[in-house]
């Protein structure tokens, strides 16, 4: 094999676009004798190549059992968790009219009494407005006083 092609085959396998055949060319000059002495490097990563192609494992390997006590675990769990949310959801309370008749007072007497202190609340906003008319009275006298000594 000359050496311009092999050079060529080893930039394409260093950038991982040789196909298996080239890949084999290259294995066939590497495991020869006729290796070019810039290429020498390379000898001894083939052979490993070639070497490690050849080995197997021959250890056991243990499966990994699968714990069934955990799935049917969770099953359950799902069930409970589904029939509960479907039984929160069945027990709401059914109202007679008359308990519905008695919230409706209530909620009648509480409305009349809140209206109640509301109209209280606007004498005091008469009061306010009363307080902020003297208030400008006694500014007005202040500023005039004011004035009067000035002069």
């Amino acid at each position: 094999m000359e050496l311009v092609r092999v050079e060529q085959l080893l930039e394409k396998y260093l950038e991982a676009t040789t196909t298996v055949a080239e890949e084999k060319e290259l294995q066939n000059y590497f495991s020869g004798k006729e290796v070019a002495p810039h290429l020498e490097e390379y000898q001894a990563m083939f052979a490993y190549f070639s070497g490690a192609k050849d080995e197997q494992f021959t250890k056991q390997v243990p499966l990994k059992t699968r714990n069934n006590f955990i799935k049917w675990a969770s099953v359950a769990a799902v069930l409970i968790f589904s029939f509960g949310m479907y039984w929160q959801y069945q027990a709401t309370p059914d109202y007679t009219q008359e308990e519905i008749d008695e919230a409706k007072m209530v909620l009648a007497m509480l409305s009349n009494n809140f209206n109640k202190g509301t109209q209280s609340i606007g004498h005091l906003n008469t009061f306010s407005d009363g307080v902020s008319q003297i208030n400008h009275i006694d500014h007005f006298e202040q500023q005039t006083n004011k004035l009067l000594r000035n002069e």
